[in-house]
């Protein structure tokens, strides 16, 4: 994978993520109280699923923003899998099946990013801030 091929891919998935949070996170008990409704018939207690729902949009908008920014990104590329991961699981339990669909699209992305981060996030602020 060349190095603008891994912008390219790595902006998309960013700006995926980025976007979730930011409108969401205008709405937080909206999003928060859709989410517990979401949730009600599946085996996850709502002691869960209530700091997921806040936390959730304000992780997209985070691990967005670094990567928007290529800064921690092999870090924030991490953090991205394990919410996505979190979520297909989420989704399994109320057997959203339509969701379940992109949001392995995202893992999908989310592993090809992190297996050339090393040799190809060259435009980003970690190749200027940690020059090797």
């Amino acid at each position: 994978m060349d190095t603008i091929t891994y912008l390219l891919v790595r902006l998309a998935l960013a700006i995926s993520l980025f976007g979730h949070g930011l409108v969401r996170l205008p709405k937080l008990t909206i999003f928060s109280n859709w989410m517990i409704k979401s949730f009600e018939s599946s085996m996850l207690p709502k002691l869960l699923v209530i700091p997921f729902s806040y936390t959730l949009p304000i992780a997209d908008f985070i691990i967005g923003t670094l990567l928007i920014l290529g800064l921690f990104t092999k870090t924030a590329l991490v953090m991205g899998g394990i919410v996505m991961l979190m979520l297909v699981l989420g989704t399994c339990l109320i057997e959203n099946w339509e969701a379940l669909q992109s949001q392995m699209i995202h893992v999908a992305f989310i592993a090809i990013l992190l297996q050339f981060v090393k040799d190809c996030n060259e435009f980003s602020l970690d190749s200027i801030i940690f020059k090797p």
